[in-house]
């Protein structure tokens, strides 16, 4: 696959297997200061509505709910025929599996206020994923003082995603019960050239990015905003808490490459994290437009010479956009199905290299927050791990491994 996932094994099916860390199957929570709460947002009705999870700090308090990792049967359905597993058996198993395992933040939590304001992430997912499943990288961040908005695409890249119909409204204040709308992830068909299909994506991608942050700046501002799918928390906690001078562009895969042209579609992204960016969609004529800094984190397996060289003519470009790469690690190493995969199941779907999963998402956070906190401009102790940026440190070095002797 040139996409992104692969299956996890289950707590539901108490299949355990011991790591490097001593840490058993699960995702890992928020490190930082801030105990982070997430909720659903979907504004607006048909495929052009905007639908993300987002992740904040929330006030200390005792966590009575914390939301679904997979939050509907349907996405189940989705992953098994991305993978092109037999739908009906591996939808069950896949819901047995996973129907019941939780994301270890506070649903709809309380809001927590700043005499500052909280800079702001947008998050773009890989092929054949949705917006949950990065949900480790979102936590993290949160926890650091960020706002994290990890969108759904409806480009049908995402293994399945869903909107509401217009005519189930029968007007502007959504009373009665909605009617969902799925959309299936789209395959390239016999005889079409994938990066005609990609490219067309990819510009959609970014424009959803580019909406989501549309948006917070209405929230940020105090305009009325109808979250659709009523969850309970309101965005009009919000106001004036978002530092919209702050604000960056994360994505791994497919998204890592959405990241890239959010940068050049909207001023306000001062840079880019691009975790195992696949560069296929990316255009040759894109790259003259690209001169906000990007950090590349690549894993070892993933990455090939043409997409490292194209990654190389924006990091000669700019002296600020730096590529690294993390050893012993795979392309699912930086999702979380690295956490949620037993050893044996690992090797079947390559979820997890040789490197400890979680020293992996150490490494990944830590580079993100250093080369955040220096292109954000951010007034906190991030600079400490400024030495990965240069692929300075255990398990990671500068570049890619098997460019260092052709290039």
């Amino acid at each position: 696959m040139q996409g992104d996932l692969s299956v996890r094994g289950a707590e539901s099916w108490h299949f355990e297997e011991p790591m490097g860390s001593g840490q058993s199957l699960g995702l890992p929570a928020g490190t930082g200061p801030h105990q982070v709460a997430c909720t659903d947002v979907m504004v607006g009705l048909k495929q052009k509505s905007c639908f993300f999870r987002l992740y904040y700090p929330c006030l200390p308090h005792e966590i009575t709910e914390q939301p679904l990792w997979i939050p509907h049967y349907q996405y189940c359905r989705g992953l098994a025929e991305y993978l092109n597993l037999n739908s009906k058996w591996w939808t069950a198993l896949l819901s047995m599996a996973y129907g019941s395992c939780k994301v270890p933040v506070s649903w709809n939590g309380p809001f927590k206020p700043t005499c500052s304001k909280y800079p702001l992430i947008i998050f773009s997912h890989g092929l054949g994923a949705f917006r949950t499943l990065y949900s480790s990288v979102c936590m993290e961040m949160a926890s650091r003082g960020f706002l994290v908005v990890a969108v759904e695409h409806r480009d049908r890249s995402a293994s399945a995603t869903y909107f509401y119909k217009a005519d189930s409204l029968g007007g502007d204040c959504p009373k009665a019960p909605l009617e969902e709308e799925w959309l299936a992830f789209q395959k390239v068909q016999a005889g079409q050239k994938e990066f005609h299909l990609r490219k067309s994506q990819v510009h959609q991608r970014a424009n959803e990015c580019v909406r989501a942050l549309s948006l917070m700046r209405d929230v940020n501002s105090g305009k009325a905003v109808t979250n659709i799918l009523q969850t309970g928390f309101e965005l009009s906690e919000l106001k004036n808490s978002v530092d919209l001078d702050k604000v960056a562009v994360m994505g791994h895969s497919f998204g890592g490459a959405t990241a890239l042209l959010t940068l050049i579609k909207d001023d306000l992204f001062k840079c880019a994290v691009a975790l195992d960016a696949w560069m296929f969609p990316v255009r040759d004529d894109l790259y003259c437009k690209m001169r906000k800094p990007v950090l590349f984190i690549n894993t070892e397996s993933f990455q090939t010479v043409t997409s490292v060289t194209k990654m190389k003519r924006l990091s000669a470009r700019n002296n600020q956009t730096k590529i690294i790469t993390i050893l012993g690690s795979v392309h699912q190493s930086q999702t979380d199905f690295t956490f949620l995969v037993g050893a044996i199941l690992s090797k079947v779907f390559e979820t997890r290299g040789t490197i400890d999963p979680y020293v992996g998402l150490e490494i990944t956070n830590r580079a993100s927050l250093a080369f955040l906190q220096k292109h954000l401009d951010l007034k906190e102790e991030f600079h400490q791990w400024s030495d990965l940026l240069e692929g300075i440190g255990i398990h990671v070095i500068p570049d890619a491994p098997f460019l260092q002797s052709s290039l």
